[in-house]
């Protein structure tokens, strides 16, 4: 009896850490009441609910940062190659002319993020995180379809309030050069080529009828800047510099291509 009852009694017994988060969250409603509203979510030790602050309704001036862009991505026997643009928006706003899109998650493994900046950029962390774990683990380097799951996963769970599209491409020594394609949403597909972005739907016919099956780095280099350029020259969200990487089992080759050298295609 006198256990159960020393029980009960820890069980009401109020969570010191809980009093000091409610009492800090109270606060800051006090000091901004139109900006914060409290909420509850997540578990701590013990099981005890933690105090969440989201914000309020957004006002008219506050926009993401979004990557308004172009990216892509090419298979060939031995390795990749990716491509994206370097400009990063908001709104009309040219935010970053130099972004590097080509985001390194591993040794051999890189991804190109296309939509709102700081949840692509979160996503990847997080990937890259999670995946340098797993290598350490395994005591080798990471599967490509391993990271392109770990991106899928992450889309998926939080579909509701991310805004990311990826491409996930690298090399492995299982299955050679793979390029993978998670749009917003969650879903993950394997293809030999990748486009997306703002600046993809004005070069989907020209990937289509360019594409050749067998096609050297070289080539996939060349067929890559082509599209990029298209592209940045139509899409406003899209422009700056273009920055490739060629990824095979001897590392990765890193190129940019600046403003005033891209392909030109417009008659004089």
């Amino acid at each position: 009896l006198a256990s159960s009852v020393g029980l009960q009694v820890a069980v009401k017994r109020e969570d010191p850490c809980r009093q000091m988060a409610v009492a800090a969250m109270k606060q800051l409603r006090r000091e901004q009441p139109q900006q914060w509203e409290l909420g509850w979510e997540g578990e701590c030790c013990g099981g005890v609910s933690q105090p969440s602050v989201t914000r309020g309704p957004q006002r008219r001036g506050d926009r993401g940062v979004s990557t308004g862009t172009t990216i892509m991505a090419v298979q060939f026997d031995g390795g990749v190659v990716m491509g994206a643009d370097s400009r990063t928006t908001t709104g009309a706003y040219i935010a970053n002319r130099v972004t590097d899109k080509l985001t390194p998650i591993h040794d051999r493994i890189f991804c190109c993020r296309s939509g709102s900046a700081a949840d692509t950029q979160a996503i990847a962390d997080a990937v890259a995180y999670q995946l340098g774990f797993h290598s350490i683990e395994l005591d080798e380097p990471p599967l490509v379809h391993t990271a392109a799951s770990l991106f899928k996963d992450m889309c998926y769970r939080y579909r509701e309030d991310l805004m990311a599209g990826i491409i996930v491409a690298g090399w492995d020594k299982s299955k050679g050069g793979q390029v993978y394609t998670v749009p917003i949403g969650g879903m993950m597909v394997r293809q030999p080529f990748s486009v997306g972005g703002s600046g993809s739907s004005y070069i989907y016919g020209y990937v289509d009828s360019s594409y050749r099956p067998g096609m050297s780095k070289e080539d996939c280099l060349q067929f890559t800047a082509n599209a990029l350029a298209l592209a940045m020259e139509r899409d406003g969200s899209s422009g700056g510099v273009i920055r490739l990487a060629a990824i095979t089992e001897a590392g990765v080759e890193r190129k940019v291509i600046l403003g005033s050298e891209l392909p030109r295609f417009t008659l004089a």
